[in-house]
């Protein structure tokens, strides 16, 4: 196993990372025991089949030398195989505890050590012994949502699925091959910087659409303090479907639509009052074909989205929010906000290394939350013979924002996983009530 550069985008999530802001997915999954000591030997289990995979024993390592084999990665960073890789610095178990989401937000204040592979596996063995989770972390540089998802499956048990297309391997590379290349790379640089002027003035547009006539919260805004918190919440995903079978749309602009009522009813709760207020979400959209696109690097594109907060009637959120996924959906994922990812692929190394601190802090002028869909197979995932019974994703808090949203449907249920700064945001457990109350809303809206 050898070297590979880091993708352009892989690279920016890198870069961005700060102390307060970790740049690192996560996902806390509740496992239904078989056994008192289900949750040791799931750790167990977790350590000895995450030396069999290959990606989760890939460190990355920052280039600041010219590489005989990537000479044209100054200042960027590649992926290397550790040799003494050692799983258990990367699973832990953990003392029991009645809070799992208790302990999930403070595991998640703490960002991955960069050199070494970037993930952890926390095993939290459940009080009562009739549960236990684990909390999954995975560097953003390493995986995106739906490679996150690839990764963890790889440690669960066995299951019976279709195997992945295999891959054409890629010649070596050598300096001779590279210097030659380099005259076609000049030429498609100074294409390269059209477009992205088009690009960047087509997000600069989006931007500006988005912020005009829109008024965001404080309450969605904080000074980074480094402090998590997390809630996760249950729906019945046929109730989303019954109204979804109503209102028309899909299920991704009704679980948009829960954020946006839900919202309305948390600032009112609090005071701060919702009038006036649509809130920037930044919605992602994967570009991954789960079957055969590359197996590293992120794929990411997004959507850019005012909600509806301040509209006083769950079926006119919904309507508004169905509306303007139609239109971002007509646009395509190049175009807006998810220009924002095309970008990455026109800045050199270095430019990321120089401009990622200064894009960290800019990401409150483009969006004030993240909204995320993380896909889930339809199948029962298991652990040490232990069903999985509930998984919560987690996403990561951007430079000056408050709270993210991150949601999956996994057998009949829907799960939405809440991560807040918990000095910015010590009530987010009313936020997760607000979530269950504003889909009852919804159904009898439609029932009505």
């Amino acid at each position: 196993m050898t070297s590979d550069e880091l993708a352009p985008l892989d690279l920016a999530f890198w870069n961005i990372e700060s102390a307060e802001h970790p740049m690192h997915l996560a996902a806390l999954g509740v496992f239904t025991a078989n056994s008192p000591t289900a949750g040791a030997h799931a750790a167990d289990l977790l350590a000895a089949r995450a030396a069999g995979v290959s990606a989760l024993r890939m460190r990355i390592r920052d280039v600041w030398r010219p590489d005989a084999r990537l000479p044209l990665t100054f200042g960027g960073a590649t992926r290397e195989p550790v040799a003494d890789f050692e799983p258990f610095d990367h699973v832990r178990l953990h003392a029991p505890t009645r809070d799992f989401h208790a302990v999930a937000g403070r595991l998640l204040e703490r960002p991955l050590e960069r050199d070494r592979p970037p993930w952890e596996a926390h095993v939290l063995p459940g009080e009562d012994g009739t549960s236990f989770a684990v909390l999954f972390k995975f560097h953003h540089a390493l995986a995106d949502g739906l490679r996150a998802l690839t990764l963890a499956a790889a440690v669960m048990d066995p299951m019976d699925m279709p195997a992945p297309r295999p891959r054409p391997a890629e010649p070596p590379r050598s300096l001779l091959g590279e210097v030659r290349k380099l005259p076609a790379l000049l030429r498609g640089t100074l294409s390269d910087l059209g477009r992205a002027v088009d690009i960047g003035t087509s997000l600069a547009r989006t931007t500006l659409d988005a912020t005009l006539g829109a008024r965001g919260t404080t309450a969605l805004t904080a000074e980074p303090s480094g402090t998590r918190r997390t809630v996760g919440v249950v729906l019945d995903l046929d109730d989303v479907h019954r109204i979804r079978k109503t209102v028309g749309g899909t299920v991704n602009d009704v679980l948009i639509a829960v954020v946006a009522g839900a919202l309305r009813r948390w600032l009112d709760e609090r005071g701060d009052g919702s009038e006036g207020v649509a809130p920037r979400a930044l919605i992602p959209v994967s570009k991954r074909r789960p079957r055969t696109a590359h197996p590293q690097g992120n794929r990411l594109s997004g959507y850019l989205m005012k909600l509806p907060v301040d509209d006083p009637d769950p079926l006119g959120r919904l309507r508004t929010v169905r509306t303007a996924m139609d239109r971002n959906k007509d646009a395509g994922p190049n175009r807006g906000a998810g220009a924002v990812a095309l970008l990455a692929d026109h800045v050199p190394p270095l430019g990321h290394r120089l401009a990622g601190p200064l894009v960290s802090q800019a990401a409150r002028l483009w969006f004030d939350l993240l909204v995320t869909s993380v896909p889930l197979p339809s199948l029962g995932l298991r652990l040490g013979g232990c069903p999985l019974a509930e998984v919560y994703p987690l996403a990561p808090l951007a430079h000056g924002q408050s709270l993210a949203v991150a949601i999956s449907t996994y057998r009949g249920s829907v799960h939405y996983g809440l991560v807040a700064d918990a000095e910015a945001v010590p009530d987010l457990e009313v936020l997760g009530k607000a979530v269950t109350g504003e889909l009852e809303e919804l159904l009898a809206a439609c029932e009505g």
